[in-house]
């Protein structure tokens, strides 16, 4: 059981489109899949339930996490403050899920989802294989953020306009410069302002610093348009329903 925790994994090294990798994306598919097809919760308690239970789940991985890396010497604030786009992610849905407040609503919906999937396609599992206690962590935390908002939307309802991409945009920059003032002053490299991570992320093929920040900031512009696509053709098929009556 101590080598589901320890920090050199004695399991093999996490194969990235691996057997165990592809099974944990299609669970949380199925799962996110599942609140789209069978989405009307008419019961306001169940709904409670339902978002209650996934707050609880990410507030106790996170925490989990967090004493994890103190008590293997692994903590460290130029690392593990709650800065990162992802981390920062699993506490803002955590209170997104409890108060429905839809202004982080917004920012989950496509901030935190473009955040969560480039982890989960190119993972940071790194050396950690399955079973070990991390590669575990990342999939519940970066698919706890996907599914909160999936579930916000699908479940209780919510949705973006065209005026959540402006402000996610306005206060996404807001964000990274702010960031960017905090790295600079300890020393740190949150949101990857300052240099690529030294893992292989999608950074690596983005050109050379900072320009790899604006093809981000192009990448996560067409994210956002993406996201929004299905509630664009709600809105076109209901304009089209009304015109043809």
């Amino acid at each position: 059981m101590i080598h589901f925790f320890e920090t050199h994994s004695p399991n093999s090294p996490f194969v990235l489109f691996g057997i165990a990798h592809l099974t944990m994306l299609g669970v949380l598919f199925g799962i996110n899949l599942a609140m789209l097809i069978f989405r009307r919760v008419p019961n306001e308690r169940q709904r409670k339930v339902m978002r209650f239970s996934l707050a609880g789940i990410l507030a106790v991985n996170e925490i989990a996490f967090q004493a994890w890396l103190i008590f293997t010497a692994q903590w460290n604030p130029k690392w593990n403050l709650p800065l990162h786009l992802c981390t920062l992610f699993v506490w803002l849905s955590v209170w997104m899920l409890v108060t429905k407040k839809y202004a982080i609503f917004e920012m989950a919906y496509f901030l935190g989802i473009g955040a969560a999937i480039q982890p989960l396609l190119t993972s940071e599992v790194g050396a950690y294989g399955f079973p070990h206690y991390y590669a575990f962590q990342i999939f519940i935390s970066h698919g706890g953020i996907i599914t909160a908002a999936v579930l916000m939307a699908a479940v209780e309802g919510l949705r973006p306009t065209w005026a959540s991409i402006k402000r996610v945009a306005i206060w996404g920059n807001l964000y990274l410069a702010l960031v960017t003032f905090i790295n600079i002053a300890v020393g740190s490299n949150y949101l990857y302002t300052l240099y690529k991570p030294h893992i292989p992320t999608i950074l690596d093929h983005l050109g050379p610093w900072p320009w790899y920040i604006l093809s981000m900031e192009a990448i996560a512009l067409v994210i956002s348009l993406i996201l929004y696509l299905p509630f664009m053709i709600i809105d076109w098929r209901s304009t089209k329903h009304l015109n043809a009556k």
